[in-house]
């Protein structure tokens, strides 16, 4: 670009490019690079913008977990009839070990697993780590995730990005196992708190700023979502469970800005349904909505949360029904409110079948096959196009303050195994 054009008049132009150009533009000039990696053209651009897409992640297990493939679509009107497109992840997505995703925020996706085999490799076993990945411009960082190495306790975490500040966050919380005696059993000493947060801005693990913190009855399930500035998960009260029968079941809420803990109560069908196994939680249109399964009747009932600012009702949406294939599960929503389910043919063994993804329209209740099909295991998380982790160095690996930058595996391994010695 001439250097008689302004660099205000360059900054605004380079504002309205797509991702894939701001990336090759870095290369331009150092002023270019300096502006597109600085913290705030990053905010900015992550907000509402109109070159961002937004797109359908998909995940697939094919029974080989080890490595699972990744794959993406455009989410707009030509949907189911537009190309997916094959992802290459980062390393240090590529070489997690029996990952599973945490959750989805602002387009970053969140994965916890550990590297390697612990046995082999001697590591411990509270050495896991938490690897926040951001699709659009394949970058991705990692966290350590001390676990402890006691069977009365269990590691849930929580993922999203702070909608004000545009920092993304690593919820641990530590509680008693279910299996139990929760009046007995109280956390290890050297823990700080039951909760600990880790912020991408600082690169520290370190209690909320709020002291309101889950009780140590609630049992958090893996079920996590955020929505409009909360991270929600689905949780159980153990303190009111009465023996072989698995209540109260309710929604923690954390806000993302200020750090503290809210109980939401379900709709009364809910709360005593049973285990909570058969509940999920999702975000249709910045909206929470919780699903109930009946895989009995093959329908899915979709209540959605409205908040008036003083209390937090739900009401019935729709119902999902599958009348000439088997509703698995409901997967995401689409940008548009439509839900992403998996089916198979009713006659078939789900445990060993075949089943594929389909759209479903609540309207006309018409299933459109969204030709991906597979055995194995699959996930869908909605995400839109964002430059958050831009500005972080390649290959980072974070614990107690400090980054450490390893381009190979074997470098990683060596890290965690001197990690867990100190």
């Amino acid at each position: 670009m001439s250097d008689n054009v302004p660099f205000e008049i360059q900054e605004e132009i380079i504002k309205r490019l797509p991702i894939r150009s701001l990336i090759r533009f870095q290369l331009v000039s150092k002023a270019w690079k300096s502006l597109i990696c600085s913290s705030a053209f990053i905010a900015d651009y992550s907000a509402p913008h109109p070159q961002l897409q937004h797109l359908l992640l998909v995940r697939y297990d094919h029974g080989h977990i080890y490595r699972p493939t990744y794959s993406s679509v455009v989410d707009d009107h030509t949907l189911p009839n537009n190309q997916r497109v094959s992802l290459t992840p980062p390393p240090l997505v590529n070489w997690l070990r029996d990952s599973i995703i945490i959750g989805s925020s602002h387009g970053l996706l969140c994965l916890h697993c550990c590297y390697g085999d612990a046995v082999r490799y001697g590591l411990s076993f509270g050495t896991r780590m938490a690897v926040i990945w951001n699709i659009s411009i394949r970058k991705a960082i990692a966290v350590v995730v001390p676990n402890f190495a006691y069977g009365n306790h269990v590691i849930r975490l929580g993922f999203g990005v702070c909608p004000e500040t545009s920092d993304p966050k690593v919820v641990k919380i530590t509680q008693i196992n279910t299996w139990c005696d929760t009046e007995s059993v109280t956390l290890i000493p050297s823990q700080p708190s039951q909760v600990e947060v880790f912020a991408v801005s600082s690169g520290v693990r370190r209690s909320p700023y709020s002291t309101s913190l889950p009780r140590q009855s609630i049992q958090f399930s893996c079920s996590q979502v955020v929505v409009d500035g909360f991270c929600y998960w689905l949780a159980t009260d153990r303190s009111t469970t009465d023996p072989g029968f698995e209540a109260y079941n309710l929604i923690i809420s954390f806000h993302m800005t200020r750090e503290e803990f809210t109980e939401v109560s379900l709709p009364e069908s809910l709360v005593y349904e049973g285990s909570i196994e058969y509940l999920k939680i999702s975000n249709l249109r910045e909206s929470l909505v919780v699903l109930d399964q009946n895989t009995q009747e093959n329908v899915c009932y979709v209540w959605s949360m409205k908040d008036d600012g003083v209390s937090k009702s739900f009401t019935k949406l729709f119902t999902i029904y599958s009348p000439d294939a088997t509703l698995i599960s409901v997967l995401e929503f689409r940008r548009s409110g439509e839900p992403v389910i998996k089916i198979a043919d009713n006659d078939a063994e789900l445990r060993y079948a075949p089943s594929l993804l389909a759209i479903y329209e609540p309207k006309s209740k018409h299933i459109s096959n969204l030709g991906i099909n597979g055995t194995g295991s699959f996930f869908v998380h909605s995400y839109k196009e964002t430059l958050l982790l831009l500005d972080q160095p390649d290959f980072t690996v974070y614990d107690k303050g400090k980054g450490y930058v390893v381009k190979k595996r074997a470098e990683i391994l060596s890290l965690l195994k001197h990690i867990s010695k100190v």
